[in-house]
């Protein structure tokens, strides 16, 4: 069993900054890409912000420039700084991790933490 723990999300006025956190618990497994996905309301799911096992990162063009993924790989962990926030960055933020476990990989999802924005 493995599990994406999300932390960080709360209320922020436009321009300022939230920092969120992932962190995978479980046992057994092995993690590969992670990353942080949103969804407002009444809109697809969308790709935030990627980084591999490497290193390697991609963003979502809304968010280049304002947003920096980071990984700790000895705590399982992925982070998502988020500066000069604005109001059309409200959404519940998502974790996902690329796991290898007993050599079956799959997507993991966190729970969902809100961003709320106000202007």
């Amino acid at each position: 069993q493995v599990q994406l723990v999300e932390s960080g999300g709360g209320l922020v006025q436009s321009g300022g900054s939230l920092r969120l956190s992932c962190a995978a618990s479980g046992s057994g497994f092995n993690i590969y890409g992670m990353g942080w996905y949103r969804q407002a309301p009444g809109k697809q799911r969308e790709l935030v912000a990627a980084i591999s096992s490497g290193g390697s990162t991609n963003y979502g063009d809304s968010v280049k420039g304002r947003f920096t993924i980071s990984r700790d790989n000895a705590k399982n962990t992925v982070y998502l700084q988020m500066i000069s926030l604005k109001p059309e960055d409200t959404a519940v933020y998502y974790c996902n991790a690329y796991i290898f476990r007993l050599g079956i990989p799959r997507d993991y999802w966190g729970q969902g933490t809100q961003v709320t924005v106000s202007s």
